[in-house]
């Protein structure tokens, strides 16, 4: 029995751990940060969901689409007809009125087209699906702004397509292939621009309504204080002042010089303005400069609208 007790007392003496054990060192591991490979690939996700979106609402409701390219082609048609009397080289050097106006055209319809993109980030705010966006896991919320900045442009170059197209069966003429560059990327950044600033009126405004009377207000008061129907030797001093200051003269007018040369530089003039000269470069610099003004003006809306 004594036997027995002994052996179960060193069985359990061997077979238990020790009580008190010796300290291990533990090391932490800190988070990695996320590489810049997978933000990016993560962001263009977003971007090609958010601009996806867009595309389907605009396949289950062409008439925007439709409505705007006969609109803009409408203008060209009406108003190249109403002025076809001109004599060749009124408003330019050896322009018909044809070529002078289909710079303007294509530069108030993407015009009108970024200002309106508000509007649907208006709707989805006021009917709830802004939030759902916002609640959403996103890498970077600036993605809602992006898709919405390549659907208007997207838009644009549609539109931009058939008024080069029917101004050139009415006999204006096509840019060269240097030119239809300039053309995009003057193009570019006037939507860009006005899209930052139109979202960010869809954030300052209380409702659609609101929204609307404002662009019903701005739209064509910018049109007409612009070049995009007459030169700025036609206008009195204080109206070329203000068309000369107009985003929309910079945007029309390297497209215009554009038009009606098959070769252009960076530094050529295209207007004369009462307080010098704008060149192609200093146009695009001009509008670059504008949408900096801009981004900084919305920053604060847009962090507190999709805070």
């Amino acid at each position: 029995m004594l036997w027995l007790i002994c052996t179960d007392n060193d069985m359990t003496q061997t077979s238990l751990p020790p009580l008190i054990q010796e300290p291990q060192s533990h090391q932490f591991s800190q988070p990695e940060s996320p590489q810049p490979s997978l933000w990016w690939a993560d962001f263009r996700q977003e971007v090609t969901a958010l601009t996806t979106r867009l595309f389907i609402q605009l396949r289950r409701r062409p008439t925007t689409l439709i409505a705007g390219v006969l609109q803009p082609l409408m203008w060209l048609l009406l108003f190249g007809a109403l002025f076809s009397g001109l004599p060749k080289g009124l408003v330019g050097d050896g322009q018909t009125y044809v070529q002078f106006l289909a710079a303007g055209i294509i530069v108030f319809t993407a015009f009108s087209s970024a200002l309106n993109s508000g509007l649907p980030m208006l709707f989805d705010r006021e009917f709830g699906f802004l939030n759902r966006i916002l609640v959403a896991p996103l890498v970077s919320r600036f993605s809602i702004i992006a898709a919405s900045a390549i659907f208007i442009i997207a838009l644009s170059m549609v539109q931009t397509l058939a008024i080069v197209s029917v101004s050139g069966l009415m006999g204006a003429g096509l840019p060269s292939l240097s030119g239809l560059a300039v053309m995009a990327l003057i193009l570019m950044l006037l939507i860009v621009d006005f899209t930052m600033l139109s979202l960010g009126l869809a954030f300052a405004m209380p409702g659609h309504q609101e929204m609307l009377a404002f662009i019903f207000l701005v739209n064509l008061p910018l049109m007409f204080s612009s070049t995009a129907l007459a030169p700025l030797a036609f206008m009195p001093t204080w109206l070329q002042w203000i068309a000369s200051l107009n985003p929309l003269s910079w945007a029309i007018e390297p497209i215009r010089y554009v038009y009606s040369h098959s070769t252009w530089a960076w530094d050529s003039v295209v207007f004369t303005a009462p307080w010098g000269n704008m060149t192609i470069s200093n146009a695009a610099i001009a509008l670059l400069g504008f949408g900096i003004f801009v981004s900084i003006f919305i920053r604060g809306t847009l962090r507190r609208g999709i805070a």
